[in-house]
This record gives structure tokens, C-alpha cells and sequence, in this order.
């Protein structure tokens, strides 16, 4: 899948869509789709107008749902739950305790647990059917 194939796969066709496989390319091409264009719009709100920070939060409402169903896709590619990617969550919520040493500790299992999402996104997907779908068939016979 391609950079414009990507953006319009999760933002066109599957909006919403929080069940079937994502490939790595579709999950990375919009990963850096979104990040990019926050990364341009966040400069430009500091550079050049306020407004733009306006844009950025509409941007970040409108591919919010898709990046969250990307995510889960992607999981599913490698026959996680997209559940999953909510895991960090409560250890980064309570690594805000005023106490020094759990602190640390929760912030510690949160960086392990998005690393262990990290090779889960970059990790090739199941070869064979799984519980989430059939196989994605990069090559095209012929």
C-alpha cells in the first residue's frame, strides 16, 4: 500500500472500522500522515499565526477516530486484541503519584509496555488467516 492509498484506506474507507487487519504500510503511512501535519500546523502556530492551533485541533478531531482504529487494525494484523493498545494507560496514570519511587516504577512499566506496542506495530503480520481476518496478500498474482 502507498502514502495516498493509506491516508484514504483510514480515512475514506475505514473511518470507523475497528475490526479486519491493517498492514504495516497502511499503519505507518498514516502514522506519519498525522504526525506530519500536526508537526507542520504546531510550527506554524508558533511561528506564524495562533490560528493554527485551531486547525491542529481540528485535525486531531477528525483523525482521531481513524488512528485509534488503525492501531487496533494493525494489532489485529498480528493477532493481538486491539484492546491492547489501551495497556500503558493505568501505569501512566499512576505514575503521577506524589510518591518518588512508584512514580518511577509506573512510568517504568509504561515505557516497556509502549516499547512491547512498538514491535507489535513493526512486527510482520500473520501469514495465515487469523481469529481477525483473512491474510493480507501484498503480491498481486500474475
Amino acid at each position: 500500500m502507498n502514502f495516498q492509498n493509506s491516508i484514504k484506506t483510514c480515512i475514506k474507507k475505514k473511518y470507523a472500522n475497528f475490526s479486519g487487519r491493517a498492514s504495516r504500510s497502511e499503519f505507518w503511512y498514516f502514522y506519519l500522515f498525522a504526525y506530519g501535519i500536526s508537526a507542520i500546523l504546531i510550527i506554524s502556530g508558533i511561528n506564524i499565526a495562533s490560528i493554527f492551533f485551531w486547525f491542529l485541533g481540528g485535525f486531531l478531531l477528525v483523525t482521531f477516530v481513524p488512528f485509534i482504529a488503525v492501531i487496533a487494525r494493525r494489532l489485529h494484523d498480528v493477532n493481538k486484541s486491539g484492546w491492547f493498545q489501551i495497556l500503558p494507560l493505568p501505569f501512566q496514570v499512576l505514575s503521577r503519584v506524589p510518591n518518588d519511587i512508584i512514580a518511577i516504577l509506573f512510568s517504568l512499566i509504561t515505557l516497556g509496555l509502549y516499547i512491547y506496542l512498538l514491535v507489535l506495530w513493526c512486527s510482520k503480520g500473520d501469514k495465515k488467516n487469523n481469529r481477525f481476518g483473512k491474510s493480507i496478500n501484498l503480491r498481486k498474482k500474475g
